[in-house]
């Protein structure tokens, strides 16, 4: 068995209920693959050691620093958008939904998985009025992404969509032997109406958002509308990624922001911030071979700027050497760190690795919740009150390395304080992690399992 088959098993079940026995044998073949790979990890080690420069105590502020670093890879910042927060299922798709109703020219689509329930049939009933009047619809999802959530598309769902004028194309779908189909696969969420509003963060096509789960109770996640110079640089995104799937090459000034936003698309969620219209945002975009390295980048740089605080919320908390080194140094300069993660998770084995690393680095002086009501699912890191990033890109092995991500930074301090409130707010649902705590909420054998799994974070 090689580490690709190992990788597929662990994928698998993200998304099945597995026994006791079935979780030891995972275990052992785990075991088995850190004794067969050890080059291999040591190797990824390395190499992201030399992805960032030398750490300097920052002297300007951070997030001028984070400017500067994130130009120097390319990214461009624009100073002319809107930036509306939407902290709830519910929220989201009233919004999303509103925005579709009144688009005039195109709607596209890219989501990691249109998961088959209540929410995308009431999403299809949109798009669908839309076609007949005679706006062109576009959506994509990725082929894994669908295959791996337990109510996916099928081919007979995909015909009734085209059947309706709907143009639908998965990326990468999943074929035998399956070994191409794991890596680099398209974990972006973006809607772009119009070519001048848009929509980006964490959430996928799936009523869960709302009504929550048996197995995590409530799913909280979020999202945010943009408006302003930088839906064209989604809408980029999305144009790349329509011509890998679909093969089509769609370009034209219609499909791009002008001069002004659209005056007739009414009654959304209002960006209440007095910087409303003027705020510097980038977008930084995760490609396989051109920008392999650019999320890992913004966030160890993120936090290597930081002067006074970092607020942290993220699910799937593997990090690399390079994060924990970086909140380390963070905590030992005095900038407050609070990092917030959920007791419940949606996966095995990856929670495990996430609880060890909280653990550590309690003791190194961050100061961690532990939220317990429900899922957190949400991305997301405020800095010294000045910037915020949201976004798909969740802090493991595969948001990093292998897939397509996308993140909106923010340098607003309005935004960042709006989640900073959020923080705040999640923080009465959870508890502090202290010593005893960890011993009475983590038995012996459980503390074992999150040290075994740290050892497996660069396959989680």
């Amino acid at each position: 068995m090689n580490r690709i088959s190992i990788y597929l098993l662990l994928m698998k079940m993200r998304e099945t209920k597995v026994s006791y026995k079935t979780k030891n044998v995972i275990t052992a073949v785990m075991t088995f693959s850190c004794i067969l790979f050890p080059i291999q990890i040591l190797a990824q080690s390395k190499s992201e050691s030399t992805l960032f420069e030398e750490y300097k105590e920052p002297t300007e502020r951070a997030d001028s620093l984070i400017v500067n670093q994130l130009r120097r890879k390319g990214v461009h910042f624009s100073h002319n958008n809107s930036v509306t927060l939407l902290t709830t299922g519910k929220d989201k798709f009233n919004d999303l939904f509103k925005a579709i109703d009144q688009a005039r020219s195109s709607i596209h689509l890219e989501y990691f998985n249109f998961r088959n329930d209540s929410i995308n049939e009431e999403l299809i009933r949109h798009l669908a009025a839309k076609v007949k009047e005679g706006v062109e619809v576009r959506a994509v999802f990725d082929g894994f992404g669908n295959a791996s959530n337990n109510r996916p598309m099928k081919k007979r769902h995909l015909k009734a969509i085209r059947e309706k004028g709907i143009e639908i194309y998965e990326f990468k779908p999943m074929e035998f032997p399956w070994l191409h189909d794991i890596f680099n696969r398209d974990h972006r969420k973006i809607v772009i109406i119009d070519g001048k509003v848009a929509y980006t963060g964490g959430m996928n096509v799936a009523d869960y958002y709302i009504n929550g789960t048996k197995v995590v109770g409530s799913w909280h996640d979020m999202h945010c509308r943009i408006e302003g110079d930088e839906v064209n640089t989604l809408q980029n995104i999305f144009l790349r990624m329509w011509f890998l799937a679909s093969g089509q090459k769609i370009h034209g000034a219609k499909y791009y922001r002008g001069i002004s936003n659209p005056d007739y698309i009414k009654g959304l969620k209002p960006d209440t911030c007095g910087s409303a219209g003027n705020k510097m945002v980038g977008i930084i975009n995760r490609e396989p071979h051109v920008s392999k390295d650019i999320i890992r980048y913004f966030y160890v740089n993120a936090i290597n700027d930081a002067k006074d605080s970092i607020k942290l919320i993220n699910p799937y908390f593997t990090l690399s050497r390079a994060l924990k080194k970086a909140l380390r140094n963070a905590v030992k300069r005095g900038v407050k760190v609070e990092i917030l993660l959920s007791v419940k998770s949606d996966i095995p084995l990856t929670p495990n690795c996430g609880f060890y690393n909280a653990h550590q680095l309690m003791k190194e002086g961050c100061t961690i919740w532990m939220y317990e009501k429900g899922f957190h699912h949400t991305k997301i890191i405020m800095v010294d009150g000045k910037f915020c990033t949201v976004g798909s890109a969740n802090l493991n092995a595969r948001s990093l390395r292998w897939d397509r991500e996308e993140n909106a930074v923010i340098i607003d301090p309005c935004t960042t304080h709006e989640l900073d409130n959020l923080f705040e707010a999640q923080k009465k649902g959870s508890f502090k992690l202290t010593e005893t705590k960890w011993k009475q909420w983590r038995t012996s054998w459980q503390r074992f399992r999150g040290w075994f799994a740290h050892l497996l974070s660069p396959f989680l």
